[in-house]
């Protein structure tokens, strides 16, 4: 079913031909807020009729910049401080890639197995899946893979790693979130070591799972966090933020260390900073613990044999590949839009924009349940 989007509101897609379409992955992780939300629209319209692009390096003072990562600032433990925007996901990993190897002199990289951050190069060299890559190599050496929650591989960690970057929740492995004091003891071995911590929360950041940043439930505060996606409100942005002392590191030698064109566009940042602001501002967040055990008691079905789960964030273990994409295509009739994961085509995603109801949530496993008891 391949359908023209004639227009989005709230948690629907609709269609020329008049269907409506619930949106169960917000566009992958990036609709927190719904579609078309008031108060995105508005900052944005009221943005592009000041000023849209004026200059990259600097130049100029532009208000949505420092009032976003102010803002940041000020939800971010120390010494999250500084942030540079870009436009990606992707490019804010490349971005933190760079400056960790600016900061430690080292040039090489811990990532995970099953990972994914991003299909630029250098994002898609910390890849492990050759099926990926193979295409694109030679891609960056000197990365190195362990796989996620085995802390018997932090002793790849050493004194020549630059940066070790995870998902504070690994997505696309089928969600998988990290045990007890994992996290802590990653972060330990890269202080030992003098390594920096990069915590990828492209899709786990901005409320997706029950707190503003993931890594508040874990104990861990990043070297260098990532965000992307769910920060826009619907607008492409991304961002990497770091200490103040760190972040200098760009500044020179060479000089314009980092340079991004469009990055920091101030209507991208007043819709991110109208989103910031409703995240912050409602109890949005604090239903999500209520919403997700309402989706926990209403998702099983005989065709489920597993559901993993972190706050709005759902993999649903169907028998195989053919069960999963049988009722992709069969939600999509019925107005149900989910997908599966990049590592995992056995599970179902299920990461509904923030603003669903309890109704929706019924809604949504009622018809769920229908197109299950249709492949089984």
């Amino acid at each position: 079913m391949m359908a023209e989007i004639t227009k989005a509101h709230g948690m629907y897609l609709h269609t020329r031909e008049g269907d409506r379409i619930m949106d169960l992955i917000s566009g992958i992780g990036v609709s927190s807020l719904g579609h078309t939300h008031p108060a995105v629209v508005k900052a944005v319209q009221r943005q592009a009729s000041t000023y849209m692009h004026t200059m990259v390096y600097g130049e100029f003072v532009l208000s949505p910049q420092v009032l976003l990562a102010e803002k940041l600032a000020g939800l971010l433990p120390d010494p999250l401080e500084t942030t540079y925007f870009v436009n990606s996901g992707a490019e804010a990993v490349e971005g933190a890639m760079k400056l960790a190897k600016k900061v430690t002199g080292r040039s090489e990289i811990v990532a995970c197995n099953k990972a994914y951050h991003g299909s630029t190069q250098g994002a898609m060299s910390l890849q492990s899946e050759p099926y990926f890559t193979l295409p694109y190599r030679p891609l960056l050496p000197n990365i190195r893979f362990i796989d996620f929650n085995d802390e018997s591989g932090l002793e790849q960690i050493t004194d020549t790693t630059a940066a070790v970057i995870m998902e504070t929740v690994q997505a696309e492995i089928g969600l998988q979130v990290p045990n007890d004091d994992y996290l802590q003891k990653v972060a330990s071995r890269c202080r030992e070591k003098g390594a920096m911590l990069i915590l990828d929360e492209i899709q786990a950041g901005m409320g997706r799972t029950g707190s503003l940043f993931a890594f508040e439930k874990y104990g861990v505060i990043p070297d260098v966090l990532l965000l992307a996606k769910g920060l826009g409100g619907g607008m492409p942005i991304g961002a990497f933020i770091a200490s103040r002392e760190h972040m200098a590191a760009l500044s020179d030698d060479p000089v314009l260390g980092h340079l991004t064109t469009f990055g920091g566009h101030p209507v991208t940042c007043a819709a991110a900073l109208a989103t910031v602001e409703v995240l912050t501002n409602t109890d949005l967040i604090q239903q999500i613990p209520q919403k997700s055990e309402a989706f926990l008691k209403k998702l099983p079905h005989p065709a489920i044999s597993e559901i993993r789960h972190c706050g709005l964030w759902f993999a649903l273990q169907l028998q195989n590949e053919d069960t999963l994409m049988q009722a992709v295509k069969l939600g999509l009739e019925a107005g149900l839009l989910f997908d599966w994961f990049l590592y995992d085509s056995s599970s179902i995603r299920i990461a509904p924009p923030l603003i669903i109801t309890p109704e929706e949530i019924a809604v949504a496993c009622r018809k769920l349940h229908e197109v299950l008891d249709q492949v089984i």
